[in-house]
């Protein structure tokens, strides 16, 4: 199956190519504890709660490197 931006949190973070990409646009979200509360949500559903970190324009960054995979 494909990884994309629809991607659970906890599917992306089981990649190291996909959990690579997840840092490089959103620094410090992979080591975030908070991130444990929220494996099972995309980064669309954790764009509210991100107090603005996580962007639309960063997640379809996310969304074309996943898609270079």
């Amino acid at each position: 199956m494909a990884l994309t931006a629809e991607s659970t949190i906890a599917v992306l973070l089981a990649n190291e190519q996909a959990k690579a990409i997840l840092e490089k646009h959103l620094p410090g979200m992979t080591s975030d504890p908070r991130l444990k509360m929220a494996m099972g949500m995309t980064l669309k559903q954790i764009m509210p709660l991100s107090q603005g970190k996580i962007t639309l324009s960063k997640i379809e960054a996310v969304a074309a490197d996943l898609a270079a995979l």
